[in-house]
């Protein structure tokens, strides 16, 4: 070989080290930049799985706790005379705290772009965090998990976290159940929490062979992403799974938690409100975000995709399991579309209410919502929603920034959800940044820049408990 043919050679050499450096530096970062995908291959056993989360869970807990007082007036501050339908007392006043030196009339005039700058949003006004956000999962209060473990012997408790907002800012349970095509009957719920124990013999009867077995799949166990028998579950034993009930208890909602399964990176998913299954038959738009148009469609994507987080791969190893969609789904689903709002004896016909039977305060606040509030532009009677989506644009009041693990950033458009019997369903908001009707009256007077009186927010609040 010459002089000539060794240096193209070692040129040669040069080039292709150099490629081979420079793919293994590219595979190396490849590792480490963010992925849609879950870990499917655990290598750890459970036992060290579950020491580990055990170990870190009073200082996650700790941390959201701290994070919740520091926004929010947590204390038990029941409304004199006002009840959920079964009888709960609802929580009244302000709980949102204020920045040192602040008041919400000071607020109301400063402009968008001042409270940015200033940094004076408040912050139970900002995207919620689920209690370790970087970890989600479905998450489940103490009161349900505690009638399904007497009920079924099936425990819904993660051993890495507790559920965090107090039980008396959460809704009634077991909560009352209303049927479209039994009015006459009231409340069908006899006071219990409905589960595969019990729902054959409240209502044989009452509903027909396909309703009675469409709630029966309601009510079954199936595999989900934190409660099944793999190794990287959050239960202490292997879990037959979650049921669609166990959020939306008694066809409405225990105030469960979860992540939406449809955006990534991790920390721009939104915490999850369980929204109320009653009056799903006149909505047009299913999911906060995902617009499916069907219940149909709602049922089966629940168990593909929300139960295991958007990852079907992930699904198939945990036990996804396959509703069939021409029998399953339609059974499932009809049940759902008998499933009412509950009683309001004030309102007529229109969804409006009765002068007869009204207070004044009540009507008054009836002609703002409609008037000076704009709240009927998405919010219409007589079910008070539009079966659309809005963006409020939060974001023209704070610069982006990440809080216990949750980008605060837009949003982006949400479902607008009806407000009939809205006093039976706190917290409020999409993701239950909103403790009482009071904070979301001070939240949209300020994102609507309304420029509201004390006293035309009190008469607002007085005629949405009325609805």
């Amino acid at each position: 070989m010459n002089g000539k043919s060794s240096k193209v050679l070692l040129a040669a050499l040069a080039i292709c080290s150099s490629i081979v450096i420079s793919v293994s530096w590219t595979y190396g970062q490849t590792l480490k930049v963010p992925t849609s995908y879950m870990p499917v291959v655990i290598t750890e056993p459970f036992d060290s799985i579950m020491a580990r989360w055990v170990a870190a869970k009073p200082e996650i807990m700790k941390r959201q706790m701290d994070l919740l007082n520091s926004r929010y007036d947590l204390s038990d501050r029941p409304a004199k005379g006002v009840t959920m339908s079964r009888g709960k007392p609802i929580q009244e006043g302000v709980r949102v705290k204020l920045p040192a030196g602040m008041t919400w009339e000071k607020l109301a005039e400063v402009t968008p772009e001042d409270i940015r700058e200033k940094d004076v949003f408040p912050p139970g006004f900002f995207p919620l965090p689920h209690p370790n956000h970087p970890e989600g999962g479905m998450l489940f209060p103490k009161t349900h998990i505690e009638e399904i473990k007497k009920q079924e012997q099936r425990d819904l408790t993660r051993f890495d976290l507790d559920f965090d907002i107090p039980t008396h800012f959460l809704p009634e349970s077991p909560a009352a159940i209303y049927l479209t095509t039994r009015p006459d009957l009231g409340d069908v719920s006899q006071g219990k929490l409905i589960t595969i124990e019990n729902y054959f013999e409240i209502f044989n009867g009452i509903l027909n062979p396909k309703q009675l077995e469409g709630l029966r799949l309601l009510l079954t166990p199936f595999p989900q992403q934190q409660f099944n028998t793999t190794d990287d579950r959050r239960s202490a034993r292997p879990s037959r799974g979650v049921t669609c009930f166990d959020c939306h208890a008694n066809g409405h909602t225990n105030g469960g938690t979860h992540l939406v399964g449809d955006i990534r990176p991790q920390e721009f998913r939104h915490r999850l409100d369980t929204p109320s299954l009653r009056g799903v038959n006149i909505q047009r738009l299913f999911g906060s975000q995902r617009v499916m148009k069907s219940v149909e469609d709602f049922t089966e994507f629940e168990q593909r995709a929300a139960y295991f987080d958007g990852d079907p791969v992930i699904a198939t190893k945990k036990g996804v399991n396959i509703l069939e969609r021409g029998s399953q789904v339609h059974f499932m689903a009809e049940f759902q579309e008998l499933l009412d709002f509950p009683p309001a004896p004030k309102l007529d016909i229109y969804g409006m209410l009765d002068p007869k039977k009204a207070t004044e305060s009540e009507l008054r606040g009836q002609a703002i919502f409609f008037g000076k509030a704009k709240c009927a532009v998405c919010h219409p009677a007589p079910y008070y929603t539009d079966n659309l989506m809005h963006n409020l644009k939060t974001e023209r009041f704070y610069k982006p920034r990440l809080i216990s693990g949750r980008m605060a950033s837009a949003d982006g458009p949400i479902k607008t959800f009806p407000l009939r019997g809205i006093k039976d369903s706190p917290p409020y908001l999409h993701d239950q940044r909103l403790l009482t009707l009071e904070d979301t009256v001070e939240f949209f007077n300020m994102i609507q820049q309304l420029k509201l009186t004390p006293q035309e927010k009190k008469d607002l609040v007085e005629f949405m408990r009325a609805l």
